[in-house]
């Protein structure tokens, strides 16, 4: 008994140090006695924690659930459109439909009402602010599914595409959503059904990891050693279920809502060094910080119809979860800036959809949004960030003037009155509009989608343990003593506009190069290797992340180190150190096939 205790005391140790120290591991880089010995020193650190918890995961026994490599059976994965067409086909027109859901089940806003214990948990912080408790106890806004269905007409299917706001959606659940939709008998076919995260930190847990974590924990570590028993799913599965079924049919009503019209696109680089809207927070060595807002507006010929924005950017929505006092305690769900960029754009008359890009340690740069206009709470925080989004997006593509004179008399009066407040910290969003002006473009309707899955050999012995106690639903395979993950990646092109799809937390010197791929800035010394998503589609290919799956962080080989210490939290929740390489490879092979 005293053996099994310590095991357990040393899981929970270790499972302490990855969720609660999330925050602070960014910023606890040794004194800069020179990148040599401070890689020495992290070297050391890595060795003695891997060995740590190698040695803790070497006890506990594959899970019964694990196949073997050569006896996994490929089901419910789309490949893409059959064919890879150049341009439109004759009279082709864009179709689109759109709907949205909410994620938040009956039983838990009549809790928060009644003030009783929810068992619905928070997926994104476990912290010591709150005392590891992360139960929900408050509703503050909303926690939604957006979906939109397109088509280009020319007759190669359907693609359906659902954003759930959510700490990150697993490829096992995503398959579960693509076989109830298969099960409806729509009528249409589809080249593929995609669905991503937003990647939220203050919506329930649909992942596992933050669900009565440390009670599941030991419960599933006892019945590793007990044979015919299945071990309890880290997510709550009742939730999970009502999580499949609501997404379904959101994806139905949009399929029914899909109408013709025609679709634009326009980019825009917004903020500037001084007031940045992204902020590279822990991950100082990648050099590179994508600060572009891309739109996509469909407008249906029948004008009696809402039309659709789609908006892309790049950050952390992990404002309003983290736990800081007793009022942000991290149990109060909010879908962060995200709900509110969503709410300011369907208040001008759009439906709203959104994808998050390539966000590994890129996180809200609040300052111009915050404009030094005091707040209470930190979801107001991210109610000023999202808001200003967008604005952004709405008017993307129009000068200073044109902006200007658009506005409200209620919008011009909130501004006027926040300057006297913010003083010389308020900046307007708009000032520098003229500097960078955004073409809008019509894309033709020609949509193109291949999709691929890659096989990644999962090296962190911290994630080789969450899969062992079944708390995330990955299908873990077995090849001799290693143990791997087939993820999902992507290309799209939707006219003249290409799309990377991205299974999890990219690191951005991935998409677009940067000093963790050289020798000189990386961890080991050494150069990456390997081709970036601009060197192979092009520099103005955009990225929609956490989408099919949610792997982790995705950083560099060369910039790999399980050292706790510097700027290398991310990579205690990544598959390990080839998951950069494993990635770009597959990449590389769909712009081989597509050539």
């Amino acid at each position: 008994m005293k053996k099994i205790t310590s095991k357990i005391v040393s899981i929970l140790l270790v499972f302490s140090l990855l969720f609660g120290s999330a925050s602070t591991m960014g910023t606890a880089a040794a004194a800069d006695i020179g990148k040599t010995l401070e890689n020495v020193g992290l070297g050391i650190v890595e060795v003695i924690f891997t060995t740590l918890v190698g040695a803790i995961n070497a006890i506990v026994p594959d899970s019964k659930n694990f196949v073997k490599v050569k006896d996994r059976v490929v089901e419910n994965f789309y490949e893409g459109t059959e064919d890879w067409a150049d341009e439109a086909a004759p009279n082709a027109q864009w179709k689109l439909g759109h709907a949205k859901a909410s994620l938040i089940p009956d039983d838990l806003r009549e809790s928060v009402k009644n003030g009783t214990k929810s068992g619905y948990y928070l997926g994104g912080f476990i912290d010591p602010n709150n005392g590891m408790v992360n139960e929900i106890e408050e509703i503050i806004d909303d926690m939604q599914v957006r979906v939109i269905a397109v088509e280009d007409g020319s007759n190669r299917g359907v693609a359906l595409f659902a954003n759930i706001d959510c700490i990150g959606f697993s490829n096992g659940d995503i398959k579960e959503i693509r076989k109830r939709v298969e099960a409806m008998d729509l009528g249409v076919e589809f080249n593929s059904i995609n669905v991503s995260s937003t990647h939220t930190h203050s919506c329930i847990d649909t992942q596992g990891l933050w669900t009565n974590l440390f009670p599941k924990l030991f419960k599933n570590l006892a019945l590793s050693y007990v044979p015919f028993v299945e071990k309890e799913r880290g997510a709550n599965a009742d939730y999970m279920e009502f999580v499949y079924d609501t997404v379904a049919n959101a994806m139905k009503e949009a399929v029914n809502d899909m109408v013709p019209g025609t679709m634009t696109y326009a980019v825009k680089e917004i903020g500037d060094d001084e007031n940045s809207y992204f902020n590279n927070k822990n991950r100082s060595q990648s050099t590179s910080l994508i600060d572009e807002l891309s739109r996509f507006v469909f407008t249906p010929d029948d004008k009696s119809i809402d039309p659709t924005m789609i908006v892309n950017i790049a950050a952390h929505p992990d404002v309003a979860g983290l736990p800081v006092n007793e009022e942000d305690n991290g149990r109060d769900l909010s879908g962060d800036y995200i709900y509110y960029l969503g709410k300011k754009i369907e208040e001008k008359g759009y439906n709203f959809m959104f994808f998050n890009g390539a966000i590994a340690g890129i996180y809200e740069g609040r300052g111009p949004a915050g404009d030094g206009v005091p707040t209470k709470r930190r979801y107001e925080e991210t109610l000023r960030y999202g808001e200003e989004i967008a604005y952004m997006a709405l008017n993307l593509t129009k000068s200073k003037a044109e902006v200007e004179a658009s506005l409200t008399d209620a919008e011009k009066a909130k501004i006027e009155e926040e300057k006297k407040i913010g003083g010389e910290h308020y900046t307007l969003w708009y000032e520098n509009w003229d500097d960078k002006p955004a073409k809008e473009i019509v894309l033709e309707p020609n949509l193109n989608i291949i999709n691929k899955e890659v096989k990644i050999k999962v090296t962190n012995p911290l994630i080789q343990l969450v899969g062992k106690l079944n708390l995330v639903n990955y299908t873990v395979c077995k090849e001799g003593l290693s143990y791997y993950i087939f993820a999902e990646i992507g290309y799209m092109e939707m006219g003249d506009v290409k799309v990377a799809f991205l299974p999890g937390e990219i690191v951005q010197d991935l998409v677009c190069g940067g000093g963790s791929l050289t020798a000189d800035g990386s961890f080991s010394g050494k150069d990456f290797g390997y081709a970036t998503i601009y060197e192979l589609f092009g520099e103005d290919t955009i990225c929609f992340g956490l989408m099919n799956d949610a792997i982790g962080y995705v950083v560099p080989d060369n910039d790999y180190s399980m050292s706790l210490l510097g700027d290398h939290y991310q990579e205690m929740i990544s598959l390990g150190k080839y998951a950069g390489s494993s990635m770009m490879k597959g990449f590389a092979e769909i712009a081989e096939e597509i050539k």
